[in-house]
């Protein structure tokens, strides 16, 4: 039996930016994502990074903005397990893409889709790492009350998810 590490990595999420970590199987996803985000959201910003599981083992990536490419990039090595994808957006949010994401044929799990501070945890062994869970922001502080309730109402209508 081997030794397992475990730890966790910090993702950089920047103000008015949104990311997605998830999983998927064959670097054919790097295209067949690209394709997805620009048919589904007109004006989508997004880096899109793949880590090959083997063969070259390479960080696969598309992007239109340089910015999130070298974000996604970068948190892809930070990552580093096998067939971790790991999407930045800006321009859109997270709803307007999961369901043509989860509808790509080779995407398996996604772990997290958020604005929120992200921490990755790993399992490292003699092969390689693993994602075995995703910290997203922070622990609750308390239950909303019928203020905080009007508030998350009116919140929705205003951005134009609910009438």
């Amino acid at each position: 039996m081997g030794d397992v590490r475990i730890y966790s990595v910090k993702i950089p999420v920047p103000e008015g930016v949104n990311v997605i970590i998830g999983r998927s199987h064959f670097i054919k996803t790097v295209e067949d994502v690209y394709e997805a985000l620009v048919t589904s959201v007109p004006g989508i910003r997004f880096g899109f990074a793949f880590n090959e599981a083997s063969g070259k083992r390479l960080v696969r990536w598309e992007a239109n903005d340089d910015e999130l490419k070298k974000l996604a990039i970068d948190s892809a090595l930070k990552i580093g397990a096998g067939h971790t994808f790991v999407l930045y957006i800006r321009n859109a949010y997270p709803i307007n893409i999961l369901n043509t994401l989860k509808h790509v044929q080779e995407i398996v799990e996604l772990y997290v889709a958020t604005g929120n501070p992200v921490e990755v945890v790993i399992a490292e062994t003699e092969q390689g790492r693993a994602i075995i869970g995703v910290v997203d922001g922070y622990m609750p502080l308390g239950v909303e009350g019928e203020e905080d309730r009007r508030e998350r109402y009116e919140f929705l209508r205003r951005i134009g998810y609910k009438k």
